[in-house]
């Protein structure tokens, strides 16, 4: 179970004295408590491993968002610690898709189930949904506009 290995990586990460890597990974063992706690559960009980690479995944997201902002203002050395975590964050995630190859799955589906491409909204949420985990949002949306 991925929340388990988290425990063991914290562990190996407070001996190592890697204190971005222990921040992160106890950010992501709270936002798996806190998710817990959401569905009702026990903060005791363990998510599914598909349930903390969501939480990872949305944890990753709002890093990239963070960065984002930080170059807006002009804040280097936010930005480098938000990427030092972002690194870390991404070592949990599965294989993102590329945009060529989230491109060539999105022209198939389309093909194959026959979508109309004028109903953008429908087209995006059953990519996404066919994509989920697969695939970045914002990739994937961007493949969908340029068709």
């Amino acid at each position: 179970m991925l929340q388990e290995n988290l425990k063991i990586q914290l562990k190996e990460a407070m001996i190592a004295k890697n204190q971005v890597a222990m921040d992160v990974i106890r950010g992501i063992m709270s936002a798996c408590t806190n998710e817990l706690v959401a569905k009702g559960k026990k903060p005791q009980e363990i998510l599914s491993d598909e349930e903390v690479i969501a939480v990872i995944t949305r944890l990753a997201k709002q890093r990239k968002d963070s960065i984002e902002q930080f170059e807006k203002g002009g804040r280097e050395d936010l930005v480098l610690e938000e990427k030092s975590q972002l690194e870390i964050l991404e070592k949990y995630l599965p294989e993102q898709m590329s945009e060529e190859e989230v491109s060539s799955f999105v022209n198939a589906k389309i093909s194959e189930l026959g979508l109309d491409l004028s109903k953008k909204g429908i087209v995006i949420a059953t990519m996404m949904k066919e994509l989920k985990g697969k695939a970045d949002g914002t990739v994937v949306k961007k493949v969908i506009d340029s068709l």
